[in-house]
């Protein structure tokens, strides 16, 4: 995957997910155990408040989780590229049937049958505060040869690919 370097810490992080479907959404629940549930992120791009955008039925878990603590992870991995990301932020419910329309496919219809304007379809925004990715450029037979020769010398595989982390809200 080529980065565009001279892109924003949105852009660049967009263009490590947009073509992975779904990501595994984190958030804590009630027993305080974190837990993980596949969701599908609804943004065409990431807009300029650094914010993904998710739908969740209201009397489901996670949205009760959210509604106890707000702080959130979504992971996403594509291994045939070998790329991976995480972002961390706080999640909160948006009431904005607009924004609804506009993220609205028929895909979303197959969990939420009665539509957009359901009053259980809650919009989920993602504010993001920090992501990290790994990029791994090398070859398969690359990585290979490096992890073996790390095993041997007991020394970590070094220049795989690309590891950066990405703030990108001030704190």
């Amino acid at each position: 995957m080529t980065l565009h370097h001279d892109a924003s810490p949105q852009q660049r992080l967009w263009e490590m997910i947009r073509d992975i479907r779904y990501g595994m959404l984190t958030t804590r629940h009630t027993d305080g155990q974190l837990r993980s549930r596949p969701m599908t992120t609804q943004n065409r791009s990431i807009d300029e408040g650094a914010i993904l955008w998710f739908f969740v039925a209201l009397d489901t878990e996670p949205a009760m989780d959210l509604k106890d603590d707000g702080a959130i992870n979504v992971s996403y991995a594509d291994p045939h590229k070998d790329c991976y990301v995480s972002i961390a932020g706080y999640g909160r419910f948006v009431d904005d049937p607009a924004r609804k329309q506009e993220l609205w496919s028929t895909a979303n219809e197959a969990w939420f049958p009665n539509g957009p304007g359901d009053a259980n379809v809650g919009l989920l925004a993602v504010h993001i505060d920090h992501a990290e990715y790994w990029d791994v450029t090398a070859s398969k037979m690359t990585q290979l040869f490096k992890m073996a020769k790390a095993a041997a010398t007991g020394q970590r595989p070094l220049d795989l690919g690309e590891h950066r982390e990405v703030p990108l809200r001030p704190h």
